[in-house]
């Protein structure tokens, strides 16, 4: 479809940068199940185009800055905590797969620290 007195293309389509805390956090990523890896992989090619935030029951807002992607397989369930940066990045701060129904307060505690810590670097 053309526009009228505009015969430039416009790309609206936004690219989001999917990172790692640190190479622990990535190796417990490629360490998942197959099926829980399978939908992370999927998940974070929709979060590069969409965003962050891909609502229910996909992603979890938790507060403060920080986000839980729900994954749910054949082996049984997973969550990765992340945050969402500057400059169209985000950042996967811990991975972990649930043995419980709630995110243990450890390991919710961990990825607030992790996030804290991204926050006291930014410039």
């Amino acid at each position: 479809m053309d526009f009228p007195g505009n015969n430039n293309f416009v790309n609206l389509q936004v690219q989001y940068a999917i990172d790692y805390f640190d190479d622990g956090v990535a190796e417990a990523v490629l360490t998942l199940p197959d099926t829980l890896a399978a939908r992370y992989l999927f998940l974070t090619r929709r979060m590069r185009h969409a965003g962050p935030n891909l609502g229910m029951p996909h992603t979890r807002a938790l507060g403060d800055g920080l986000f839980e992607m729900r994954l749910k397989g054949a082996e049984g369930i997973a969550r990765v905590l992340y945050c969402a940066v500057v400059d169209r990045r985000i950042v996967m701060l811990h991975a972990f797969v649930k043995k419980s129904q709630r995110i243990p307060p450890r390991e919710l505690e961990l990825a607030r620290n992790r996030l804290k810590e991204l926050n006291r670097e930014k410039p």
